[in-house]
């Protein structure tokens, strides 16, 4: 092998490892892009989700509050209604007495 053919051969090479470098070079600025892409999805979704677990937790604390004042009224309702029916039975308890008391006495 001449010394030509070796330059020629060895030009050959270095021309091979040049246009596989500047295909990696080629392939790994896509990966980049690509991850830059899927890196910028990725973080707007956070934000949406963070945006959307905000509002659930607004709506969320808006009806534990409407709850709570049921429960409030609710109960409110029932110690009223059950001072109504002590006061019922208190007078239907000394009704019953003043009957009682005008009845003749029971002989035995």
């Amino acid at each position: 092998m001449t010394t030509e053919e070796r330059f020629e051969r060895i030009e050959h090479i270095t021309a091979g490892i040049a246009e596989e470098r500047r295909k990696d070079r080629d392939e790994y600025k896509a990966l980049w892009r690509d991850t830059q892409r899927q890196l910028n999805e990725m973080g707007a979704k956070l934000i949406q989700f963070g945006e959307q677990s905000q509002e659930a937790d607004s709506r969320l604390e808006a009806r534990i509050g409407q709850l709570a004042d049921t429960v409030t009224r609710l109960a409110e309702e029932s110690r009223t209604a059950n001072k109504h029916l002590e006061e019922r039975i208190e007078m239907l308890v000394s009704r019953f007495g003043e009957v009682l008391s005008h009845l003749p006495p029971r002989q035995q």
